[in-house]
C-alpha cells in the first residue's frame, strides 16, 4: 500500500492543489492527486489522530535539518512540534527538491513547507468556519484546535478522509514548479512561537543506542550480499576470470559484464572471502597519471578546456600596469580530497520485471533513482528509492555507485542484492574534491590604496561526475561498461564584496585525469565544492595586500568590504576575540556563500620542533537570516568548524602514477580527538527580516585561510600550499 492509499483509507485530510498536467487533474478527480510539486498533498497531511506528516523532498545529512522542517510546520499549522513528523526522501512520498546539496535545505526546501502549511491551515480554518457558524477571524486555533467562542473543533474533526480539490497559482513568471504561491500569508517572526526555539535533535539516542537502522541494516528475504571488484589500477581491463577458484566458497557466483566484475554469496562474509579469491587476468596498459609532486605544475601547464569572468569591473591589466604601482603576487595550491565517510558506500535493490526498489543512504534519493531508471532502461516511475541514513556523504560520495552496482547486480541475478564495499573501496575510488591552482596579482599605489585585483583559479572541475547518481555513465559501473561519462566543467570564484575599482574573478577548468575512460581521481563535490580551496587563496591574499598596505588585516577588510552584512560579521568576529593587530597566533578569514555571512578568527599555536600546527580556538561571526533553531545552527558550525581544521590540516589523497595510494586512515589521516580545537565560540547574528539562507556548508570556506593566517602571525612565514602538515610546516620554517 503507498502512502495515498495509507491516506485514504485511513481518513487523513488531504489538501491537494489541482494544476496541469491534464493527466495530473484526471487523478485528482479520482479521489488520488498525483505525486506533483503543485499539490499541496505531496507536502502535507494531517492524521486522524490530529499528528502531522511533512513530505520532504530532501534528507538530512546530520545538521538536524528535519527539526528544523518540523518547527515551521508546525508554526504555520499552529500545532505542537511534537506532533510533526518529517518524512524525508522517499520517492514514493516525496517530490524531488534536488536532495540535500548547496546548503538549501532551509533556504529553498522549507520555504516551500511553510508555504505548504500555512495554506493547509488557511483551508482548515475555512472549514471550521462553516462546521462552527463563525467567520475565519472569529477563530482561533492552539495545538491543532479551532475555537469559536464557546465552540470548537479539531483538525483530526475536520478532516472527513476527503482530498480537496484546492487550484493554486504557481509562479508564472520563474517558471519554477517548486516556487508556488498560495492566498494564505505566512505568519511574521513576530508572531512566532516554535520557530527560533533551541528544540533538540531527534535522533541522537537512536543513533546513541544503536536502536535506529542504517543503510547498512536493510535486509529483505532472499536477497544476497556482493562485493564488486574494483581494477588495481587506472587503465586496466579483464581478459579472464577464473570462476573455478571460488568453487569451494559455499554459494559463491560471479557476476561478470565486460570490465565489471562481482561476486555474490547467501552469506557476506563468503561473499568478502570470495572477492579476495576470486583469479582474475588484469590486462594493464602502461599509462600514467602526472607525479604526484609535479601535480600543481601539470596544472600550471594543462590546456584549459573552459574559462569564465564571473567579475570584471573596470580595466585590471591597465591598472596592473600603471606607472608607480606595487604589485603583490602570490599562488596558493590545494590538492585532491577524498570524502573518506566514516564507512564505505552500501546499497540494496530489488529488481523485478517491472519495477525496482533500491535503498540508499545517497544525499540524492531522487536522483539515484533516474540513474537506476536509465542503468535499467526502466521508467523512472517504476523505480522506488527510498533514503536510509548511510555514514555521511557532504558531496558526492560513493553511496550513488554502491546504488547502481547494486541495481545491476539484483537485475543479472534476478534477487535482491546487498552491495558494499570495503574501506579500501570507499577511500581510493570515491569522487575526489578537485586539486587547483590559484593565482593572484595586485597593484597598491603609494599610499598603499589597491587599484587593481586579478584573482584566477585554475584545476580540475568540481562537477567531473556531474549528477553522479542520475547518470550511470559517471559511475564506477558506467566506467567498467564503457559508458561515456557525461561530465560538466564548472569551478567557481571567491564570494566576497570588496569593492576594488578595478577587479577580475575569473576560474578555468582543465581535462580530467583519465586513462582510458578510467580512473580513481574522478572528481565531484566534497562540502562546499571549491568553497574552502577558493578562499584558502582568496582570504590568505586579503591578508597579504593588508601587510603590504601597512594596514591591519580587520581594518583593511573593513575598508573594502562594501555589504554592511560582511562588515558586521567582520566586526563582530574580531570584538568576540578580542582581536589586536600585536597578537601573535591569530588569523581572520571572511567569506560570503549565496547569502550566509561568515568571519572566523583561528588562533593556533606552533611546535616548531615537530611541525604540529595545533588549531586551538576559534571565533564565528554567522549571519544566515532568520535564525530557525539556534542549537541546531551552533552544532552545524561546529561541525564545519571541526571537518574544515580536518581538511587544513592533514587531508590529501596520495596517487601513484595509477592508482590512489591512500585507502584507509593511515594514508588518509583525518583530524582526531587531540587536534581538534579547545573552544569553538559562536556569535549568532540573527535577522529576523531576512529569509532564512543556507548553514551546512558556510563557516567550513573560511577556516582554511584563517588558519593559515594564524601561522604567519604566529611564525611569520606564509604556507601556501595544503594541507599544512607537518612536514611543509618545518620545511617552510627551515627556509624562512
Amino acid at each position: 500500500m503507498d502512502r495515498r492509499e495509507f491516506l485514504k483509507t485511513s481518513g487523513a485530510l488531504v489538501v491537494s492543489f489541482s494544476l496541469p498536467p491534464i493527466e495530473a487533474l484526471a487523478q485528482a478527480a479520482a479521489g488520488k492527486p498525483a505525486l506533483v510539486p503543485t499539490e499541496l498533498d505531496s507536502w502535507i497531511a494531517v492524521l486522524p489522530d490530529g499528528r502531522v506528516n511533512a513530505f520532504f523532498g530532501k534528507m538530512d545529512m546530520g545538521q538536524g535539518l528535519d527539526v528544523a522542517v518540523a518547527q515551521i510546520v508546525a508554526e504555520e499549522l499552529d500545532v505542537g512540534f511534537d506532533k510533526v513528523d518529517v518524512l524525508m526522501g522517499d520517492t514514493a512520498t516525496s517530490c524531488n527538491q534536488g536532495g540535500a546539496s548547496g546548503s538549501t535545505g532551509t533556504s529553498n526546501g522549507a520555504r516551500l513547507l511553510r508555504k505548504a502549511a500555512a495554506e493547509a491551515r488557511r483551508v482548515l480554518l475555512e472549514r471550521a468556519a462553516d462546521k462552527l457558524g463563525a467567520s475565519a477571524a472569529q477563530l482561533k486555533v492552539e495545538d491543532g484546535t479551532v475555537f469559536a467562542g464557546g465552540a470548537k473543533t479539531t483538525y483530526a474533526e475536520l478532516v472527513g478522509g476527503r482530498y480537496f480539490q484546492h487550484q493554486v497559482q504557481w509562479n508564472q513568471q520563474t517558471g519554477n514548479p517548486m516556487d508556488i504561491t498560495v492566498p494564505a500569508k505566512p505568519k511574521q517572526p513576530a508572531d512566532y512561537k516554535v520557530v527560533g526555539k533551541p528544540l533538540p535533535r531527534r535522533d541522537v539516542a537512536w543513533k546513541v543506542y544503536g536502536t535506529g537502522e542504517y543503510v547498512t541494516d536493510v535486509r529483505v528475504p532472499g536477497m544476497l550480499h556482493a562485493r564488486v571488484i574494483r581494477p588495481p589500477r587506472a587503465a586496466c581491463s579483464v581478459r579472464g576470470v577464473d570462476e573455478t577458484s571460488i568453487k569451494g566458497i559455499r554459494g559463491a557466483r560471479v557476476v561478470r559484464k565486460k570490465d565489471f566484475v562481482a561476486v555474490l554469496a547467501p552469506r557476506e562474509w563468503d561473499a568478502v572471502r570470495a572477492a579476495r579469491q576470486l583469479k582474475i587476468d588484469w590486462h594493464y596498459d602502461p599509462k600514467a597519471f602526472p607525479a604526484m609532486d609535479t601535480l600543481h605544475e601539470h596544472i600550471r601547464a594543462a590546456k584549459p578546456v573552459k574559462r569564465e569572468e564571473p567579475v570584471k569591473n573596470g580595466d585590471v591589466e591597465a591598472a596592473l600596469k600603471a606607472p608607480g604601482v606595487r604589485i603583490i603576487e602570490a599562488e596558493y595550491e590545494w590538492p585532491f580530497q577524498s570524502h573518506a565517510s566514516m564507512g564505505p558506500g552500501c546499497a540494496l535493490a530489488d529488481v523485478k520485471a517491472d519495477r525496482c526498489t533500491v535503498w540508499t543512504g545517497s544525499q540524492k534519493p531522487h536522483f539515484t533513482r533516474d540513474g537506476v531508471a536509465k542503468l535499467l532502461d526502466m521508467p523512472s516511475e517504476k523505480v522506488h528509492a527510498i533514503w536510509v541514513p548511510g555514514p555521511g556523504s557532504y558531496g558526492r560520495n560513493d553511496a550513488g555507485d554502491a546504488a547502481l552496482d547494486a541495481a545491476f547486480l539484483s537485475r543479472a541475478v534476478g534477487k535482491p542484492v546487498r552491495v558494499q564495499g570495503m574501506r579500501a573501496d570507499g577511500t581510493a575510488w570515491d569522487p575526489k574534491g578537485p586539486a587547483a591552482v590559484h593565482r593572484a596579482r595586485a597593484a597598491l599605489d603609494a599610499s598603499g590604496k589597491v587599484l587593481a585585483y586579478d584573482f584566477m583559479s585554475k584545476g580540475f572541475s568540481r562537477q567531473h561526475i556531474a549528477t553522479n547518481e542520475s547518470n550511470p555513465a559517471d559511475s564506477l559501473v558506467g566506467q567498467a561498461l564503457g559508458l561515456t561519462p557525461k561530465g560538466n566543467q564548472l569551478y567557481g570564484s571567491p564570494e566576497e564584496s570588496y569593492g576594488f575599482e578595478n577587479k577580475r574573478l575569473a576560474w578555468e577548468t582543465i581535462a580530467p585525469l583519465v586513462v582510458d575512460g578510467c580512473s580513481p581521481l574522478r572528481t565531484s563535490h566534497l562540502r562546499d565544492p571549491v568553497g574552502p580551496d577558493i578562499h584558502f587563496g582568496s582570504e590568505q591574499f586579503i591578508d597579504e595586500l593588508a601587510r603590504a598596505a601597512g594596514v591591519d588585516p580587520v581594518e583593511f577588510r573593513l575598508r573594502y568590504l562594501t555589504n554592511p552584512r560582511h562588515q558586521a560579521v567582520v566586526k563582530a568576529a574580531a570584538e568576540k576575540a578580542g582581536w589586536s593587530s600585536l597578537a601573535k597566533g591569530k588569523g581572520i578569514a571572511f567569506a560570503d556563500r549565496n547569502g550566509t555571512a561568515v568571519a572566523v578568527v583561528a588562533e593556533v599555536e606552533v611546535d616548531r620542533k615537530s611541525g604540529r600546527i595545533w588549531a586551538k580556538r576559534f571565533t564565528v561571526a554567522h549571519d544566515c537570516g532568520l535564525i530557525i533553531n539556534p542549537l541546531t545552527l551552533r552544532q552545524t558550525i561546529e561541525g564545519n568548524v571541526v571537518q574544515g581544521v580536518s581538511r587544513t590540516l592533514f587531508e590529501e589523497v596520495r596517487f601513484a602514477p595509477d592508482a590512489v595510494a591512500s585507502v584507509d586512515w593511515a594514508s588518509y589521516p583525518i583530524l582526531e580527538m587531540p587536534d581538534a580545537p579547545e573552544a569553538i565560540e559562536i556569535v549568532l547574528i540573527d535577522r529576523p527580516e531576512i529569509a532564512p539562507s543556507g548553514a551546512g556548508e558556510p563557516t567550513i570556506r573560511v577556516i582554511p585561510a584563517a588558519v593559515a593566517n594564524a601561522f604567519f602571525s604566529a611564525t611569520g612565514v606564509r604556507l601556501r600550499r595544503a594541507p599544512l602538515n607537518p612536514e611543509r610546516v618545518k620545511a617552510a620554517l627551515a627556509k624562512a
